[in-house]
C-alpha cells in the first residue's frame, strides 16, 4: 500500500479535524515489565489542546437550540486553552468572542487569543481560575447580550468526552485497565468514565488533583471551594494528590524520555499513573490523557530552570 492510500481524505474544514487525536506507548517510561503506558496526544488538535473537542461541542449545541444567535459575543472564563478554542471556533461561526483569563498566564495565550481575533479581560492573578469565573459572572450578570457557555456547567462538556474521547481511546487500547486524567472542570473524567463503565467494566477512572493551595495550570483542587457542577464523582475510582513539583518532574521526563513536550498537566497525569502502577505487581495497561502541548509554555523556564524555585514559585507570572 503506498503511503498516498494510507492518508485520511480530506477534512471539510478546520473544525472537522477536531478528535481522532494520536495514542502512542510509553515504553521508556514503563516502571517494570507488564505495565503498558499509553499516552493520548491531544495536543494534535488544531489549537493544541484537549479543549478543542468542549468548545466546538459547547458552540454547536447551544446555535443548534437557539441559545446563542449567529453573531452574537462569547464570554467565557478560561486559564487558556479553552478561550484559544472558543476564540478559533468562534472565528468559524461568526461569533465574537470575549475571554476573561488570570493575568499572570503565558504570554503564548494571550497572544493567540489575540491572533483568533477574541477580546481578552483580565482577571487577577493570584485568584487563579476562580477569580476569572467571579469576573466572567459579573459581566454576564450585568450585560443579557452575551453568551457565556460556562465549560464548568455545560453538559455538552463531558457530551463531548462521552461521545468522541471515551470511544477513541477504548478503540486504540482495547485492554485498558485504567484511564488517567487531570481534574480541570471534570469533563474529561466524567465523560470518559461514564464511557467506560458501560463499555468497559472494570477498567478504572482516575483523576490527577493538585494540593489544596498548589498551581498546576489547567487543573483544580476540590479542596479549594468550588467544585465543578459537570463531574460526576462516581465516576471516578479515585483522586489521586499530585504537587506542582511533581507535574514539574513529569513534564521533563514525558520530553527527555519520550520526546513528548507537553504541558504542566500532563506531567501531573503521569506522576499519578506511575502511583498507580507501583501500587500493584499485575499487568496493566494504563492510558494517559495528555492535554496539551507544552509549546504554549516555551516562554518560561519549566524545562531549564532550578525544581525547588519553580515548584515553590505558586504566583510567578514568569511560570504560569
Amino acid at each position: 500500500m503506498s503511503p498516498v492510500e494510507l492518508a485520511p481524505p480530506a477534512a471539510s474544514d478546520l473544525l472537522a479535524t477536531i478528535g481522532n487525536t494520536p495514542m502512542v506507548e510509553l515504553p521508556r517510561l514503563a516502571p517494570r515489565a507488564g505495565v503498558r503506558l499509553f499516552a493520548k496526544l491531544e495536543g494534535a488538535n488544531p489549537t493544541g489542546s484537549v479543549k478543542d473537542r468542549v468548545a466546538l461541542a459547547m458552540v454547536r449545541d447551544a446555535l443548534a437550540s437557539g441559545a446563542l444567535a449567529p453573531g452574537q459575543t462569547i464570554l467565557e472564563p478560561s486559564s487558556g486553552n479553552t478561550g484559544i478554542s472558543l476564540a478559533m471556533v468562534g472565528a468559524r461561526t461568526g461569533n465574537p468572542v470575549r475571554i476573561v483569563m488570570p493575568d499572570n498566564t503565558t504570554p503564548e495565550r494571550a497572544q493567540l487569543l489575540r491572533l483568533y481575533g477574541a477580546e481578552i479581560v483580565p482577571s487577577p492573578g493570584a485568584e487563579g481560575s476562580n477569580g476569572a469565573i467571579r469576573v466572567a459572572q459579573e459581566l454576564a450578570a450585568a450585560d443579557p447580550n452575551l453568551f457565556m457557555p460556562f465549560q464548568y456547567g455545560n453538559e455538552a462538556n463531558p457530551r463531548a468526552h462521552f461521545e468522541g474521547t471515551g470511544p477513541e481511546v477504548l478503540a486504540q487500547v482495547p485492554e485498558l485497565d485504567c484511564f488517567v486524567a487531570g481534574l480541570g472542570t471534570g469533563g474529561t473524567l466524567t465523560g470518559v468514565g461514564r464511557y467506560l463503565r458501560a463499555a468497559r467494566p472494570g477498567a478504572r477512572t482516575i483523576a490527577a488533583e493538585p494540593l489544596p493551595g498548589e498551581l498546576v495550570q489547567g487543573l483544580r483542587s476540590l479542596d479549594d471551594g468550588f467544585v465543578p457542577p459537570v463531574l460526576d464523582a462516581a465516576v471516578l475510582d479515585d483522586r489521586r494528590l499530585v504537587s506542582a513539583r511533581d507535574a514539574i518532574v513529569g513534564t521533563r521526563a514525558l520530553l527527555a524520555e519520550e520526546g513528548i513536550l507537553a504541558g504542566l498537566s500532563s506531567g501531573a497525569v503521569l506522576h499519578v499513573a506511575l502511583r498507580v502502577a507501583a501500587e500493584t505487581d499485575d499487568d496493566l495497561a494504563i492510558v494517559l490523557l495528555l492535554p496539551d502541548g507544552g509549546w504554549k509554555y516555551l516562554s518560561t523556564d519549566l524545562w531549564t530552570g532550578d525544581l525547588d524555585r519553580l515548584a515553590n514559585d505558586f504566583e510567578s507570572a514568569v511560570l504560569w
